[in-house]
């Protein structure tokens, strides 16, 4: 008989849990690693939850499933979702046609979220109803979100005064969801992400959840992980 580990017996079981299943409309979705499990017990039980790590990891997938799970359930009103829009180290000009097809773009990851989980004629009929909205995040000021799944992804490219504006949006009912590489800035030179400083204010609020990917957890194809550690590396001899 093959002896196996009670830790990795154990770590197994968690992460088959009915309590880290996520429901959607198109399937159930589970946690593919430890910290991935992780995240979503920090969701279950924190009204706010920091996803920390490099790109691949699943953060904004979890979340925009818990979210979709918690609006299945009858537990929120709404869904929305933000994110700053910076260009990703490109110049793309001029953007033809209305405010939507502007911004459009720059959301379109979390759009495909949706579409994976929920069927697209219901994706079209929340996003007109509103019960899904996707909005770049200078949307959110002088808001209150109340009963409502609110993701912030790509919060890397944040400044401090735009996170802590974002953060105050907390309402009654409401969930909040914060995601970022911190090693994936965009903003120009000599801008502090807000990230990064919401991290180090914010790290001794026991209420606030926070998890850390790494490149072990990469779940896409199999030579992004060693992308993302290769570029680590060469960060770490840069450094030394």
């Amino acid at each position: 008989m093959k002896y196996e580990d009670p830790k990795i017996i154990a770590e197994r079981d968690k992460m088959t849990s009915t309590e880290l299943v996520l429901n959607t409309k198109k399937r159930q979705i589970r946690p593919r690693t430890a910290t991935q499990g992780a995240f979503i017990e920090a969701m279950n039980s924190h009204d706010m939850v920091f996803g920390l790590g490099p790109a691949g990891t699943g953060k904004t997938f979890l979340a925009v499933a818990k979210a979709v799970s918690e609006m299945l359930a009858g537990n929120v009103d709404r869904i929305i979702l933000t994110r700053p829009a910076v260009e990703a180290g490109e110049n793309l000009g001029f953007l033809p046609g209305d405010l939507k097809d502007k911004i459009d773009p720059y959301l379109r990851p979390l759009y495909d979220a949706l579409y994976d989980m929920l069927p697209a004629d219901m994706v079209d009929k929340k996003l007109e109803s509103g019960e899904i909205e996707i909005a770049p995040l200078a949307y959110m000021r002088g808001r209150t979100l109340s009963h409502a799944v609110v993701i912030l992804d790509e919060a890397q490219n944040t400044t401090g005064m735009q996170m802590k504006m974002f953060l105050t949006r907390l309402g009654e009912g409401s969930r909040m969801i914060i995601n970022g590489d911190l090693t994936q800035t965009d903003l120009p030179r000599g801008v502090t992400s807000g990230l990064i400083e919401a991290t180090r204010i914010l790290k001794d609020v026991s209420e606030i959840g926070f998890v850390e990917f790494t490149e072990q957890d990469v779940v896409r194809h199999g030579l992004v992980s060693k992308i993302v550690k290769a570029y680590e590396a060469d960060k770490a001899r840069a450094n030394a």
